[in-house]
C-alpha cells in the first residue's frame, strides 16, 4: 500500500516514445528501397519523426523533475528513456547519411541489418507497456539479445563483403560508416533492453 499515489503518466510517455521507433524503422526500410528523389522525402519524414522521439524525451525528463512519487527508479527512468532516443536517433543518422553521401546503391545485406532493426523496435513498442504490470517482459529482453548477436554477424558478413568486392575505397568508407551506425542502432536497442531487465529485478 503506497502512502502517496504514483505518477503513471510515465508509462504512457515510455509507450509513446518507444511507438515512434517503430516508424521509424519502417521509414528506413523504405529508403533502401527508393530513389534518391524519394530517399529525400523519406528522410525528412524520418527527422520528423525523430523530432517527435526528441519531443516525447523531454516530456519523460520534464516529468522527471515534477513528480514526488515514479513508479519505479528515477534513474531508472531516464536511462531508459535515453536509451530509447538513442535507437531512434542512429536510425535517423543512417537515414540522413545514405542521402548526404549520395549512396545510390546499397548491398543487399543491409536490408539484413535494418529487418533485424524493425523487429527489434516492434517487440520494444510491445514491451513498453508491460511495464506497468511487469508482466512478459522476459521473452522480449531475451529475444532482443538474440537479435543483437544476429544483428553483430550480419554486420561483420556486410563489411568482409564489403571489403572483397568494394574497390574504390571513397565509396566504402561512405557505405561503412552507413553500415556501423546501423549497429550502433541494434547495439542501443539491446541497452534498452537492459534497462529493461534491470527495473524488472528491482521490482521483483
Amino acid at each position: 500500500m503506497r502512502l502517496t499515489p504514483r505518477d503513471n503518466t510515465f508509462f504512457d510517455l515510455l509507450a509513446e516514445s518507444a511507438g515512434h521507433l517503430v516508424t521509424g524503422s519502417n521509414i528506413l526500410a523504405q529508403i533502401l528501397g527508393a530513389d534518391n528523389g524519394d530517399r529525400k522525402k523519406l528522410v525528412k519524414q524520418m527527422s520528423e519523426i525523430e523530432h517527435k522521439g526528441d519531443e516525447a524525451t523531454h516530456a519523460i525528463i520534464k516529468r522527471l523533475n515534477s513528480s514526488f512519487v515514479t513508479p519505479f527508479d528515477r534513474d531508472d527512468i531516464y536511462n531508459l528513456a535515453s536509451a530509447l532516443d538513442d535507437c531512434l536517433d542512429y536510425m535517423d543518422e543512417a537515414a540522413e547519411r545514405i542521402v548526404l553521401y549520395k549512396i545510390n546503391e546499397l548491398p543487399d545485406r543491409v536490408e539484413d541489418q535494418v529487418e533485424i532493426l524493425r523487429r527489434m523496435a516492434e517487440l520494444t513498442a510491445t514491451a513498453m507497456p508491460r511495464l506497468r504490470s511487469m508482466s512478459e517482459l522476459h521473452d522480449y529482453w531475451v529475444e532482443i539479445n538474440r537479435l543483437e548477436n544476429q544483428a553483430d554477424k550480419a554486420y561483420r558478413k556486410l563489411l568482409s563483403h564489403m571489403f572483397d568486392e568494394i574497390s574504390d575505397p571513397i565509396e566504402l568508407m561512405k557505405l561503412r560508416e552507413v553500415v556501423e551506425v546501423l549497429e550502433k542502432a541494434a547495439d542501443a536497442f539491446e541497452k534498452t533492453a537492459n534497462f529493461v531487465e534491470t527495473i524488472a529485478v528491482k521490482e521483483a
